[in-house]
């Protein structure tokens, strides 16, 4: 079935805490259980649908989301089942059209995510240790233009 890309809506919402929790809980399972499912949902309803432009990748269902604002990508999440398909290249493409440059965490640990922003033309700008972050874990500043 081909990709399709849309604006997401509040209800949609719910489905995107899904795939945050599931694609985050398999790639880095040392941090699983941070959150519950309801509090996912709460962040996702009251905070990013607030204050972040939304879109999601479709097949039959919601697969992916991308979360941004002004310079910033809050969030980028596909299903593990369904990565390397072109859903988070395109839900990024939505982002780089809205915006001239961009930013973004991510976790040091995290290679999959940081390949995926690399060959896209993130450039690592800074690192820390974690203190800063609610995980606790070492991170890395993105940007794109580099």
């Amino acid at each position: 079935m081909p990709l399709s890309f849309r604006r997401l809506v509040l209800h949609d919402m719910d489905r995107a805490a899904i795939i945050l929790r599931t694609a985050f809980d398999e790639r880095l399972p040392w941090l699983a259980g941070l959150h519950t499912p309801e509090q996912d949902r709460e962040f996702f309803r009251g905070h990013v649908f607030a204050h972040c432009e939304t879109w999601g990748a479709f097949e039959e269902e919601m697969i992916g989301f991308i979360a941004f604002r002004e310079g910033w990508i809050d969030q980028l999440y596909v299903l593990p089942g369904r990565q390397g398909m072109g859903a988070g290249g395109g839900l990024l493409r939505i982002a780089r059209a809205a915006h001239s440059r961009l930013h973004l965490w991510t976790f040091r640990r995290n290679l999959i995510a940081r390949r995926f922003y690399e060959r896209r033309g993130f450039v690592a700008l800074e690192e820390t240790d974690g203190h800063e972050n609610e995980e606790r874990e070492p991170a890395i500043l993105y940007g794109w233009p580099g």
